[in-house]
């Protein structure tokens, strides 16, 4: 008895796209200053990516290329793609954004300082039409997960701590009912109890409220900690990315990010002279 054909293999599903795709972009300011040179990224939906380096490398420069915020700074994307749920974005303005659910929390916690701090959080709702209930709904979702803001809702904003105002301007950014967030160096100029507190926010909206975040960051011991990948930026363009467990277990990351590597604690005087032996420079 002749065994039946098999039945011709069915083509393979193709991958669903990220849910926020930076390929190859190049940022220039002031039409002569190269400072991205052809980034890449993804960021999952409903995931934490890390961005990764030292001060200069590039990672506010992506964050903000990807906000269109660039253009007030003399500085344009010149080459590459950035899109988000599939759509191309890098020619929309940062108000469209925001109405499509990306929000960037800058570095620095930039409030406005002569508001209260809920007056700040109130300015988070401009682009919203679902009404005052829909509004008061989420500032109680912002007091719930920063109760320390409800404490000092009323207090004017330049007069808060640090830590204060950085969850003020997180939680402006949550009252626009953010998809994803870009958050820049969230733990700069904090206490490390303060910043340990900011990302176990960060992870709690993460799990419980779906919201995405690519965050840039110069602490990276903690950063790995909690994003699930992680890209590392040198001089304008990633020299290394994986998931963020691996990436804090790499000997390389370890010795010159971390300060640290299987022979013991580095002091600067051992690593100093590391740019001659980084394999990707």
């Amino acid at each position: 008895m002749t065994a039946a054909p098999h039945p011709a293999a069915a083509p393979a599903a193709e991958a669903a796209p990220a849910y926020l795709s930076v390929s190859n972009v190049e940022v220039i300011y002031d039409h002569v200053i190269l400072v991205l040179r052809g980034v890449s990224l993804s960021v999952p939906r409903g995931g934490i990516v890390a961005l990764l380096g030292a001060n200069g490398a590039g990672k506010t420069t992506t964050l903000k290329a990807i906000s269109n915020l660039l253009r007030a700074e003399r500085g344009e994307v010149t080459k590459g793609q950035i899109e988000f749920r599939g759509q191309r974005i890098e020619r929309l303005t940062p108000n469209q954004l925001v109405k499509m659910g990306v929000c960037q929390v800058m570095e620095g916690r930039h409030c406005f300082q002569h508001l209260t701090v809920e007056e700040n959080l109130l300015t988070g709702a401009y682009t919203r039409k679902d009404g005052r209930a829909a509004i008061r709904d989420s500032l109680d979702k912002v007091y719930a997960y920063f109760p320390r803001l409800k404490e000092r809702r009323g207090s004017q904003s330049g007069y808060t701590s640090g830590g204060e105002q950085q969850m003020t301007a997180i939680g402006r950014a949550l009252m626009a009912r953010p998809e994803m967030i870009l958050l820049d160096e969230p733990s700069m100029g904090l206490a490390p109890q303060l910043v340990e507190e900011i990302f176990e926010i960060v992870r709690k909206l993460n799990e419980e409220q779906g919201v995405s975040f690519l965050l840039a960051e110069q602490n990276t011991n903690i950063a790995l900690r909690y994003a699930d990948y992680g890209y590392i930026l040198e001089s304008g363009r990633v020299v290394m990315d994986g998931e963020g467990r691996a990436l804090a277990e790499n000997e390389d990351v370890k010795e010159f990010y971390l300060g640290f590597s299987s022979a013991g604690r580095k002091s600067f005087r051992d690593v100093k002279s590391y740019r001659r032996r980084k394999r990707w420079l």
